[in-house]
């Protein structure tokens, strides 16, 4: 091993690397706090705002993995559709199969710089999340409770509310709703079998209600449907009483141009973690994105519902083309990696390590024991603190979610 992959698998590194994102992360969060004066007297600037601030938070995790690690990411896509990407509002549907997934999702908005703007459907645990979760309450993140029946009308009030944002955005979305197991892959093929449904290999069901409001709260409002005019009905009633808005105008106003099907995997049976990342291992991923024009997608519920499904039934042979052949159907390309990532990390690092260094040297020149035996205690709860936010990714301590021995539990 090299000095440099040495020292990046030193604890030592992955505490500063920690503290430098903690501390960073919550002088952010305060800052975000103030923002909020903004609101009621400049909307669109108070976004502005929290976009450059968010990204100043969800870069340093990219940082990681482009940096850092050095993963190589090859994205597999129709060059004409290329040129668009970035330039455009999308929804992103992403496969749920890898401990960083969602990483290499951030990495593929940062290549085409609308990571700061990113949007994702989270579960609502998360929005109380130190850091990140309470970076996406400032951005408007949508979080739900997986209780479809609550989280109707929140979803779709948080998703109208994205009809004048001022920049582009990427609405990402795990349309499995947790992360591949065995376990839940086999429970989901049983409720595919008690339904008529196709069976899948790589994934499990797409739950499709979710996907379908999305689609209706964000298409341009060009096509008309039974649940369109329910949701007029809705914004009139509860989103836009205290304005003057026209709600037909409102729903023609959200402007989501395509649908970006994306499909992620590793080379050589790799299994990338977040602990690996930090490591320094380097990854080698490879995504595949299909750009489909939002008029293809069905308005209509149960016909969104099947279009998704037979989405996901196509994610599967390509995925089984990819373990036979080592590549995706389409052109590899790999985006030029931006510097800015690197570049905010350092400035955070240059801001926040002279200090520290200068208390470590004042507490062990004091040689007080109580000193000492305090910074041993911080430097416990420190690495306790970071294996915590690994944890929080791993797949072996993910959610139940879609389980049945946690819904049996639960009776």
């Amino acid at each position: 091993m090299d000095i440099v992959g040495f020292l990046k698998s030193q604890f030592i590194c992955h505490l500063l690397i920690c503290y430098i994102f903690i501390v960073s992360g919550l002088i952010i969060n305060f800052i975000q706090l103030f923002t909020l004066i903004l609101w009621p007297i400049n909307k669109q600037l108070f976004r502005r705002i929290n976009c450059r601030l968010s990204y100043c938070i969800s870069s340093q995790m990219v940082m990681l993995l482009e940096w850092w690690s050095g993963t190589n990411c090859t994205l597999y896509t129709d060059p004409q559709s290329y040129p668009k990407y970035g330039k455009e509002n999308a929804i992103v549907i992403l496969n749920h199969n890898f401990e960083i997934d969602f990483l290499c999702g951030w990495n593929f908005c940062e290549r085409f710089g609308v990571l700061g703007s990113a949007k994702v459907l989270a579960k609502k645990e998360l929005s109380y999340m130190p850091i990140i979760g309470w970076m996406w309450y400032f951005l408007e993140i949508v979080f739900c409770k997986r209780k479809w029946e609550e989280d109707r009308k929140t979803v779709i009030q948080k998703l109208l509310n994205l009809r004048d944002y001022p920049e582009n955005f990427w609405f990402l979305i795990h349309c499995e709703g947790t992360r591949f197991t065995e376990q839940k892959h086999q429970i989901s093929m049983q409720v595919a079998e008690a339904k008529g449904l196709p069976k899948l290999k790589y994934h499990l069901l797409p739950r499709t209600k979710g996907f379908a409001v999305t689609v209706q709260c964000l298409r341009n409002g060009s096509r008309r449907s039974t649940e369109s005019q329910l949701l007029i009905v809705f914004v009139e009633k509860t989103y836009l009483r205290e304005t003057a808005d026209d709600p037909r105008l409102v729903l023609q106003n959200l402007l989501v141009s395509a649908v970006y099907d994306s499909t992620l995997n590793f080379r050589n049976n790799e299994n990338p973690t977040l602990l690996g990342v930090l490591n320094g291992k380097k990854y080698h991923a490879d995504l595949y994105v299909r750009r489909i024009p939002l008029e293809e997608v069905p308005e209509d519920e149960q016909e969104c519902s099947n279009w998704l499904h037979k989405l996901y039934q196509e994610k599967d042979a390509f995925q089984e083309e990819y373990y036979r052949t080592g590549a995706y159907p389409a052109v590899p390309i790999v985006p030029p990696r931006r510097p800015w990532t690197l570049l905010n990390w350092l400035f955070w690092a240059l801001l926040l390590l002279y200090p520290l260094f200068k208390l470590l040297i004042n507490m062990i020149s004091s040689g007080s024991s109580l000193t000492l035996a305090s910074f041993a205690f911080v430097i416990v709860m420190a690495s306790v603190g970071v294996r915590w936010m690994i944890g929080v990714t791993e797949i072996n301590r993910g959610s139940t979610y879609g389980n049945n021995d946690n819904k049996q539990k639960r009776k």
